[in-house]
């Protein structure tokens, strides 16, 4: 289900090209939402969808530069996304979101192709850097306690 979506010529016309384009990802529509607007003012995101098949759809048709993902998702977790995208041809940065900040899951995202790791507790102060720092090709991790 796609919750937000912009694709129009007239629009992508309007964004820079050293503008991120973001594709958010969780079953958690108040996440969706902090989500976008933390990131609105510095990126495009292009769509907030809530399941794992929508987010494959998103990715192929929108063409994100980055994709924010939560790991744990009914369905396909956010692991079995970031391996269906990466078969796929997907070369879009990937940031994932949890409410663990877990060694394991951090190791497992790194395994996924992550670039990013966002605890949600966090989620204000560390995404847009986590997006900015992943598009570049950099790791963020979210501080662990």
């Amino acid at each position: 289900m796609v919750v937000a979506q912009t694709s129009s010529n007239a629009m992508s016309s309007a964004i820079s090209s050293d503008t991120a384009r973001v594709l958010l990802v969780d079953d958690n529509e108040a996440i969706l939402t902090r989500a976008a607007r933390v990131l609105t003012p510095v990126c495009a995101v292009v769509g907030a969808v809530r399941d794992g098949q929508a987010a494959l759809d998103a990715a192929q048709t929108l063409q994100p530069d980055v994709i924010v993902l939560d790991i744990s998702m009914p369905g396909m977790n956010g692991f079995e996304v970031a391996t269906c995208l990466r078969s796929g041809g997907s070369t879009a940065a990937l940031v994932f979101l949890s409410v663990y900040d877990d060694e394991e899951l951090i190791r497992a995202s790194k395994d996924a192709g992550g670039m990013g790791y966002v605890v949600k507790q966090r989620l204000t102060a560390d995404l847009e850097l986590a997006v900015r720092e992943a598009r570049a090709g950099r790791p963020f991790i979210s501080p662990i306690h």
